[in-house]
């Protein structure tokens, strides 16, 4: 089973022989689940600004951790066909929907990027 459809049916109660009503102890397995999925997965463990940032040095951090990330192929895949805006997502960055090999700092655009003088 993959880990988002574990999660999926963890926070909607699930399709297995637990009770679907929630418990005191249901609760508490749940927060320790969420625990060790946080553990698991650096989007959830580190601050998620670190995966929106400006800086190039943050976004080349961000996409370190992602590549040993157990959801990153579907992370990658799910960003792909909903065409994100930016970011980095399944350790790759997006810019425009597209997948660049690296983001850009601010300032002067490459030349060959540059409009031909008029």
């Amino acid at each position: 089973m993959r880990l988002t459809t574990l999660l999926d049916t963890l926070n909607q109660g699930g399709s297995g022989p637990w009770p679907t009503t929630p418990t005191t102890s249901a609760a508490t397995d749940g927060d320790a689940f969420d625990r060790l999925v946080a553990t698991l997965i650096p989007c959830r463990e580190h601050d998620a600004e670190l995966w929106f940032a400006e800086s190039t040095a943050d976004v080349e951090l961000a996409k370190s951790l992602c590549q040993e990330c157990p959801v990153r192929a579907g992370c990658l895949a799910g960003a792909i066909a909903r065409e994100e805006p930016w970011g980095v997502w399944g350790g790759e960055v997006f810019v425009g929907g597209v997948v660049v090999p690296r983001k850009r700092g601010r300032g002067r655009p490459r030349k060959d990027e540059a409009a031909p003088a008029a």
